[in-house]
């Protein structure tokens, strides 16, 4: 059976570091059988989310679809300032528009957490956030979960991480993610 795991994350710098940690979740989800989409960096450019305003534009259709068949997710932000980037937030707001669906939110799908920062206390402190968002929007945090100090830690643009642990932690996300689609599936 193929699960689908859509990731979302990244900043609005193409190819920057947490788009790239991204990857390395989405590889490791792809190595144990899944299906892979992601959404990150433009087309996360959305206007505020509001939930007044039932029109939404062509990308945040793409997102809430791309949701809504996903059996697993991978999270990834930056740490702005302790916490997750307005981008990753704005996002996820547009999870508000799952909540009538017969599985609201992310009910029932396992997430893959990761959050990479320029020193460890943000990127813990955003890793927190992101589960607990998860909690919130009736999703599965993976048991583990990744906060990644990007000062320690450089991912280049072939797909490498100077830090082989690292880059195995991100690739057990991704199988813990798929992992749990398919046995939920069955």
């Amino acid at each position: 059976m193929t699960v689908t795991v859509v990731g979302i994350g990244g900043s609005l710098r193409p190819n920057s570091q947490s788009e790239r940690a991204m990857r390395i979740v989405l590889e490791g989800a792809a190595d144990a059988g899944a299906k892979v989409l992601e959404v990150a960096g433009p087309d996360l450019v959305l206007p505020f989310y509001d939930p007044s305003v039932p029109e939404r534009p062509e990308n945040a259709r793409r997102l809430v679809d791309a949701l809504r068949q996903a059996d697993g997710v991978v999270l990834v932000s930056p740490g702005y300032h302790g916490t997750v980037s307005g981008l990753v937030k704005n996002a996820l707001d547009y999870v508000e528009d799952m909540r009538l669906d017969e599985r609201p939110y992310l009910d029932g799908r396992a997430v893959g957490c990761v959050a990479a920062a320029q020193g460890w206390q943000a990127s813990v402190t955003t890793l927190t956030a992101l589960r607990s968002i998860v909690h919130a929007l009736r999703g599965w945090p993976t048991p583990l979960g990744a906060a990644v100090n990007s000062r320690e830690v450089d991912f280049d643009p072939d797909g490498g991480c100077s830090v082989p642990s690292v880059a195995d932690q991100l690739r057990t996300i991704g199988r813990q993610v798929t992992e749990f689609a398919v046995s939920r599936a069955r």
